[in-house]
């Protein structure tokens, strides 16, 4: 909604005149001097975080690569009979090489730096690029060096690699949070448009970006309104044309188009040329929501760049693939939990009446219907109770759910506060009924009320886990969970399956949203 504030204090409009452009192209070597003080923030916390991610890296490197050689060749000499100076000039090869595959593939550049599995995607790939290299190179040239020595150093080194820039995101995380590490943007658009993508872009603390302005045409640079996003007051600073002028005002460094029709062809090359001496970044919305980057595909046609997306990967979910290790991954967790669950078991028993089990309908792919299995954490008629207490519901759509339930048990808090309720159901992914990682397991009341684009999250099987179970679990809305389910659905890869796990992991000991 717009809201009129002229109560507000204007803010001071800073004296940029030695930050104007002249006219005429700048050269080169002025080009810096022309950077407005905000732009200058961004770039200086930037620079700090990748020498701080250069760091680790080269201690990570040096570390695999050393802790590799002792363990080959041990501390005085080869066994092959090379001597110490060749193996110790083949490790610092090695550690340059690996070094350079991390800044070849950009894999501390902003742009993907703490951005999805995008960063982490990268890390593996330059890490197996230059073992595949090293691999080759020591094949045709006959040395014997390399089999027992990259198959120490290759998994130390990714996993080290992997694990400190996870470390670093825990941090950068924190710093938005707190205020710092942000990059200000403005939004040009018309309003849907903006209002959309300033929600969007500033849904999470965490994701680095504070909305300064919007600009939307028909607005007037003086109007003194205001569009609340997310429950903030963002200036509007004008249309489309005074985007330039408002970047100083609202000390943007980031600006985000939300549709390129208001510009066309030249008025975005325009816009690119008046933002370059300034050293303002530019990014554009496509309009498309929940897709994953591996789906997307730029295909330059004509001197037109036109985005490519693949279909959903929602038909993968039923390889064998994915289903043996379901069944691998389901058979150990078992195995290692059932101390655990005898114990849960005994807790349940002695404290109230009732089974230890309870068996919960749930729909699953295609929907079918199975019984669900969970450790009872509600005294034993806890579903006859449910309709007296439907004034209670904080659950939105259909949804029920209350974070104080008078029926849950005191066992029940514990186990549900730590997720342990919700291990038996490794039973319904051995029948086949449950994956280990899906969309949340709907109760047939839910699906009743499911309109045509809900009704997606059935493709796949129901999982124990999900982006659901790591994006705030009972805290989410009806809304933000079906988003979820149906992002997985298709965006499924295997490898987004394994960074689920590993995050439910933080997500179960932190106890965000179990109740």
């Amino acid at each position: 909604m717009l809201q009129s504030s002229p109560t507000l204090t204007p803010v001071a409009r800073p004296d940029t005149s030695s930050d104007r452009p002249k006219t005429g192209p700048a050269p080169v070597s002025r080009i810096p001097l022309l950077l407005p003080n905000q732009v200058f923030e961004r770039v200086r916390w930037q620079r700090q975080y990748e020498s701080k991610l250069r760091c680790t890296d080269f201690l990570v490197v040096c570390l695999a690569v050393g802790l590799a050689q002792y363990v080959r060749f041990g501390p005085t000499f080869s066994p092959l009979g090379y001597p110490d100076l060749f193996v110790t000039a083949f490790s610092v090869l090695f550690a340059a090489g690996w070094l350079t595959a991390l800044s070849a593939l950009h894999t501390r550049s902003p742009r993907v730096v703490g951005v999805g599995v995008e960063e982490y995607r990268r890390v593996v790939a330059a890490s197996l690029w230059v073992f595949g290299a090293i691999a080759i190179a020591t094949l045709l040239l006959k040395f014997d060096i390399a089999r027992g020595y990259l198959a120490v150093a290759l998994p130390l080194g990714v996993i080290g690699l992997v694990a400190t820039r996870s470390m670093w995101r825990v941090y950068a995380a924190r710093q938005q949070a707190a205020g710092r590490y942000k990059t200000a943007v403005l939004v040009i658009g018309d309003l849907e448009a903006v209002r959309h993508l300033a929600c969007e872009l500033t849904r999470g603390a965490t994701n680095g970006l504070h909305v300064v302005g919007v600009a939307i045409p028909g607005y007037g640079p003086d109007r003194g309104e205001h569009l609340i996003v997310n429950e903030r007051m963002v200036p509007i600073v004008g249309g489309e044309s005074d985007a330039v002028d408002a970047i100083r005002t609202c000390r943007a460094d980031t600006v985000a188009i939300a549709g390129t029709e208001l510009f066309g062809v030249s008025g975005i090359r325009k816009l690119l040329w008046d933002l370059e001496p300034m050293g303002v970044d530019l990014v554009v919305s496509t309009g498309v929501m929940d897709v994953a980057l591996s789906r997307l595909v730029m295909r330059p046609i004509g001197g037109v760049p036109l985005l490519h997306i693949e279909k959903p990967q929602y038909q993968r979910t039923k390889t064998f693939q994915k289903q043996a290790f379901d069944v691998c991954f389901a058979l150990v967790v078992l195995v290692i939990i059932l101390p655990l669950l005898l114990v849960a078991a005994i807790a349940i028993k002695v404290s109230s009446r009732g089974p230890v089990f309870y068996a919960s309908e749930r729909i699953g792919i295609e929907g079918k219907p199975f019984l669900m299995l969970k450790l009872r954490t509600m005294v034993e008629n806890a579903d006859q109770q449910r309709s007296s207490l439907q004034a209670a519901n904080e659950g939105s759509g259909p949804l029920f759910k209350i974070r104080d339930d008078p029926r849950v048990t005191r066992v029940g808090k514990v186990l549900r506060r730590f997720s342990i309720d919700e291990l038996p159901q490794f039973i319904n992914v051995l029948r086949r009924e449950m994956s280990v990682v899906g969309p949340r397991p709907p109760l047939r009341s839910e699906v009743e009320e499911y309109d045509c684009e809900v009704l997606r999250r059935l493709l796949v099987k129901p999982g124990v886990t999900g982006l659901w179970q790591i994006s705030g679990r009972s805290d989410l809305s009806w809304s933000q969970a079906v988003r979820l389910d149906l992002s997985y659905v298709d965006n499924w890869s295997m490898i987004g399956d394994i960074l689920i796990i590993a995050r439910t992991v933080g997500a179960v000991l932190q106890r965000d949203g179990a109740y």
